[in-house]
């Protein structure tokens, strides 16, 4: 895994100005340097540049980026983000047509791949993957995404230029491009966050590659191409033959993400999802005689503050034990305390470039740092929920038949804390609904659908492209924040189109959901996992985390010049700080209730005051280099950031 960042404009000649261009292309890859930093590498010519900061993992030698090969007298340049887990197959052609790597690295086959086959080689791919391709040939750049949006890539046109990075802030650090938050960033923020749309961004004019999409920047233009999506077919198969394809579609993708050149890890919470892909791993490395290592999360002192519910019926920790009783493991047990989940709030915006699933992430973000400590790569059972339907949104007919987005169907709870004239002015339910109406339309029906099964199909695919979207986007940002690469199996592109068409009464029998993943797996896992009622990611009862949240809150109201005061009312939030747990019921997915909103709040707070802080920041640094302003001049000018912000992004 790596962070890549650069830029093309074919109007400009970058090699006039070399040491310029340089700093710019090495400052774009040190705001991305946490997502790899065994080395950094930077190629710039005539209209290119691109920049690469690499997590090794495979060829740790020879894999060093962005790479060029020579084929016809032209160069191919390729920048790269990801791993892709079919390489094996698509050597023997490259080389039976003379494309013979000097390396074991995968990005080598990509680049070999795409000279041999063209522009769309990429539905050969089995991977998670985000890439540049500078074509010197055909004078243009190329950036892909993978299938269901694992790896992120954003860009932005500013003028003749298009800027890239695997990350926002790499986008920044280009000259052109300024964090820029207009109505409907707010509205993204406030209406569908921690979610965001699918090709938009939290800023002004920087979109993100669609997954299952690439795009060609040439002299004619930027073109967007989509060589995957979702669709509907008939399912023909048995309900025996489809456990049976279930179970080898499960079982390969889990064996083909075990390569690397360093150790792999795997998160076990207790869940069957991450136990069957423990069980798969453990006895994969036991064949070749090693040791897996595992590891589970919990909170300090939820055995003492647990408070079982609806969503969360009981802890993990019985069950990682009894996993551990049946398979071998070097297994650590991590624990986050009050304290540590706070103040990686903070580190969690930084990671995001935006507020996210507050503890949900803040949490997995310091659970990553640890593990990142003994593994470079761990994979996960991350999205099996959103393919195999294990939310109760999947089978409870009121939520089946609520209106929206079933995770984020009520907007009521942040309109409680905000200011009467904003609410009014970003129109939060109409924003919603008019993402959810958009996607809806997009669901790939099949003919004749109707009633029930139609509901279906639409939440499934709503899932996949929203809730599946978040979660991705969660693992990703977190774990890369450690240089630590997270991989998901049950997001392989295969299982999902797969399931995705399997009829519900297969998915869902005798009231017990993911039967058909339980039953694809009965052989490997125990029988208290086996029939283990879902429960989501770990959350924290801790009443000491609560009251730092109500502090932190406090401390932002009592402070003039937040720049979250031009959005909250002040008198609404200080009565909802009085008692934040009444409001229990969750405003976000499963975990996200009372007191996540306050923490969403103290996020957007930080990420608002980051945002004019890196505007000023860029305005300073010009108008240093004119010496245009006195000291008296900057002082004026950083005490006028973030008083007016809401005026700003509204205009």
């Amino acid at each position: 895994m790596c962070g890549i960042a650069g830029f093309c404009n074919f109007k400009e000649d970058f090699e006039e100005n070399t040491d310029y261009w340089n700093f710019r292309l090495e400052k774009m890859r040190a705001v991305l340097a946490h997502r790899g930093n065994d080395a950094r590498g930077r190629y710039l010519k005539k209209h290119i540049g691109l920049s690469h900061s690499r997590l090794a993992i495979r060829d740790i030698l020879c894999g060093d980026q962005p790479m060029t090969r020579t084929h016809n007298g032209y160069e191919y340049t390729i920048c790269y983000n990801g791993e892709i887990y079919n390489t094996d197959e698509l050597i023997p052609e490259l080389s039976e047509n003379g494309f013979v790597c000097s390396t074991t690295s995968d990005t080598e086959v990509i680049l070999y791949a795409y000279i041999h086959w063209g522009a769309d080689f990429v539905n050969r791919l089995n991977g998670i993957f985000a890439f540049a391709i500078w074509d010197a040939a055909k004078s243009r750049l190329l950036l892909y995404r993978d299938r269901v949006g694992v790896k992120p890539l954003f860009y932005a046109i500013r003028g003749d230029s298009l800027v890239f990075g695997s990350e926002p802030k790499a986008c920044f650090a280009h000259p052109a491009v300024k964090p820029e938050l207009d109505k409907q960033g707010l509205q993204e923020l406030l209406a569908i966050g921690p979610a965001h749309t699918s090709g938009l961004s939290l800023f002004k004019d920087l979109f993100e590659v669609l997954p299952g999409h690439f795009m060609i920047y040439s002299q004619d233009g930027l073109h967007d191409e989509t060589y995957w999506e979702l669709t509907s077919r008939e399912h023909t198969e048995s309900y025996r033959d489809t456990v049976a394809h279930t179970r080898f579609l499960v079982e390969d993708a889990i064996k083909r993400q075990m390569v690397s050149d360093v150790p792999v890890c795997t998160f076990l919470s207790g869940g069957i999802d991450s136990s069957i892909v423990t069980a798969i791993a453990a006895n994969y490395m036991n064949t070749r005689g090693k040791t897996l290592n595992t590891f589970s999360f919990d909170f300090k002192d939820n055995d003492r503050y647990f408070k079982a519910n609806a969503f969360q019926p009981e802890r993990d920790l019985p069950y990682v034990n009894r996993m551990l009783e049946e398979y071998e493991t070097a297994h650590s047990y991590l624990e986050c305390d009050e304290n540590s989940l706070f103040k990686a709030l903070f580190a969690a915006v930084d990671a995001k470039d935006m507020p996210g699933m507050t503890d949900v992430d803040s949490s997995l973000l310091y659970f990553c740092s640890l593990v990142s400590r003994k593994n470079k790569v761990a994979l996960t059972g991350e999205c099996a929920d959103e393919i195999f339907g294990g939310y109760p949104w999947f089978y409870r007919k009121e939520l089946l038949e609520r209106y929206g987005f079933p995770w984020s169907s009520d907007v009521a709870p942040r309109l409680a804390l905000l200011r009467d004239d904003v609410g009014l002015e970003l129109d939060l339910s109409g924003y919603q609904a008019f993402q959810y109406e958009e996607s809806r339309s997009k669901a790939p029906l099949l003919y004749g659908e109707a009633g029930e099964d139609e509901s279906r199909r639409i939440i499934g695919y709503l899932n996949i492209k929203w809730f599946m979207q978040t979660l991705l986007d969660r693992m990703d940002r977190t774990s890369m924040y450690s240089e630590l690469e997270a991989r998901v199996p049950f997001a392989d592109h295969r299982i999902i189109e797969y399931v995705f068409n399997v009829p519900w009464h297969m998915k869902y029998q005798n009231g017990v959901e993911k039967t058909l993943l339980r039953d694809a797996f009965s052989d490997v896992l125990p029988p208290e996992l086996l029939h283990r009622k879902k429960s989501p990611y770990p959350k924290t009862y801790h009443p000491g985390y609560e009251a730092l949240l109500i502090k932190g809150m406090e401390e932002i109201l009592d402070s003039p010049n937040a720049p979250v005061r031009t959005l909250i009312d002040t008198d609404k939030t200080r009565e909802f700080l009085k008692a934040p747990a009444e409001y229990g019921s969750p405003w976000f997915g499963q975990l996200m209730a009372g007191p996540q909103l306050i923490a969403y709040f103290i996020q957007i707070n930080l990420t608002l005051r980051s945002i004019s802080m890196m505007l000023f920041s860029m305005i300073l640094f010009s108008v240093m280099l004119l010496s245009m302003l006195s000291a008296e001049d900057v002082l004026s000018l950083s005490c006028s950031f973030g008083v007016n912000l809401l005026t700003l992004s509204m205009s």
